[in-house]
């Protein structure tokens, strides 16, 4: 029974090291090629974490045998289920309000820049948006995103430009380009889509990653959208976990504070 006790900590151990290691590398990949995100942040918590086991794990074991410590073991348990089970919710809510195709407007919700272009996750959105156009010329685009730090453009700038590269005339598209946030995105498209005779009531169609539809949808509607679709799109393996994981705490934090401009973490609402 020792031998076999033995043998499930060698096991664990291992695991634990082996994605202490690919975490470590994972972070370092992302800090040279990304801009920081929440995201980003979640990844180095985890890194550390595993880390910290890994070099201490008798000591941890042993805390968490008994009393404060065994609480706090059942309590981590817990958060982590609970973290699962929100994961999942993201994940399946990216495809309950699909576009009917006769949609006004298309919003594009910015993803960031690296510099002037735009980063996989958002061309990923413009490549969606460019498919609907090609199904639906007479919708209106509107590109949404300011300017955030490591960008020399607003992204809607350089999102209008991926655009008009790509054949979709000029006068089809509307720039956003003041924007901090989701909540800001579909916000100010709002104003600009009434100032192009658009109503608020007619229907559209947001367009983002699968993981984000929930709250483009939610939000979309907050600020006056009666008529909502989501289309989404899709996204790398690699930045499935920092995406989605941010997009966990994202969701938490809509439905306690529901504005984006508003709350205690206002001010870091643009790396989210």
């Amino acid at each position: 029974m020792k031998q076999y006790g033995k043998g499930i900590v060698n096991i664990k151990l291992i695991v634990v090291w082996v994605l202490a290691v690919y975490f470590l590398a994972d972070s370092i990949v992302r800090s040279l090629r990304s801009n920081f995100n929440f995201g980003m942040l979640i990844m180095y918590a985890i890194t550390a974490g595993l880390w910290i086991y890994g070099l201490f794990h008798r000591q941890i074991d042993a805390f968490c045998a008994a009393g404060v410590g065994r609480v706090l073991r059942i309590g981590f348990f817990c958060g982590v289920g609970v973290f699962c089970a929100l994961l999942a919710f993201v994940a399946l809510s990216g495809y309950s309000d699909q576009p009917q195709g006769d949609e006004k407007a298309v919003v594009v919700l910015g993803a960031g820049l690296r510099k002037d272009v735009p980063s996989k996750l958002l061309v990923r959105r413009l490549e969606k948006a460019l498919e609907y156009h090609e199904e639906n010329p007479d919708a209106v685009i509107v590109v949404t995103g300011g300017q955030g730090p490591g960008e020399t453009i607003p992204e809607g700038v350089a999102m209008a430009r991926w655009l008009a590269e790509r054949g979709v005339p000029e006068e089809q598209i509307i720039v956003e380009d003041k924007s901090t946030s989701t909540e800001e995105n579909l916000l100010f498209a709002r104003r600009l889509l009434e100032e192009r005779g658009i109503a608020a009531s007619e229907p559209i169609v947001v367009v983002t990653n699968a993981f984000h539809c929930y709250r483009g949808g939610e939000y979309a509607r907050m600020v006056g959208f009666t008529d909502v679709d989501a289309l989404p799109a899709s996204i790398g393996l690699n930045s499935i976990m920092p995406c989605y994981f941010r997009e966990v705490f994202a969701v938490l934090y809509y439905w306690v504070f529901k504005s984006s401009r508003t709350g205690w973490m206002l001010q870091f609402v643009g790396i989210f």
